[in-house]
C-alpha cells in the first residue's frame, strides 16, 4: 500500500448526472472507499431528481460529509429536520428527502454514502 495517495474530484473517475440537468455527482475511489462531490443546482430536490434513479420512497444512503457552499434542507422520514450550509459537517441516516434552499448551487463532499448514489 502506498504511503501517499492523491486523487482529485476535479478529475473524477466517474460522473453521475441527476435528473432534469439539476446537478451531478463526481466520484473518486480509494482503498478506503468512495469519495464524492455533489453539486446540486437551485431547484434540486431528492424526491424529484434522484428518486426516479434510486427507485425508493426516500434516500436510503447514509451520508457523512461536508458542505462547501450553498444551503440544503433535509427532512427525515420521521419528520426530524435540519438545515445545512457552508462549513457544516453532516451525518444523515438513511430515510430522508432533501432539497436546495435559495438560488446558489449546493456543493457537498461525502465520504460515506455516495458509492451507489444516483447510480443507473
Amino acid at each position: 500500500m502506498p504511503g501517499l495517495v492523491r486523487k482529485s474530484l476535479d478529475s473524477p473517475e466517474e460522473t453521475r448526472p441527476f435528473e432534469g440537468d439539476s446537478g451531478q455527482l463526481e466520484l473518486v475511489s480509494t482503498q478506503e472507499g468512495v469519495v464524492g462531490r455533489a453539486t446540486f443546482l437551485p431547484g434540486w430536490k431528492w424526491s424529484e431528481h434522484v428518486k426516479p434513479i434510486a427507485g425508493t420512497d426516500s434516500c436510503q444512503a447514509a451520508h457523512t460529509g461536508y458542505f462547501v457552499s450553498g444551503r440544503m434542507k433535509v427532512v427525515m422520514d420521521d419528520g426530524e429536520e435540519a438545515d445545512y450550509g457552508p462549513g457544516d459537517v453532516a451525518i444523515m441516516a438513511p430515510g430522508h428527502d432533501a432539497w436546495v434552499v435559495g438560488d446558489e448551487p449546493c456543493v457537498f463532499v461525502d465520504w460515506q454514502g455516495f458509492a451507489d448514489y444516483a447510480k443507473r
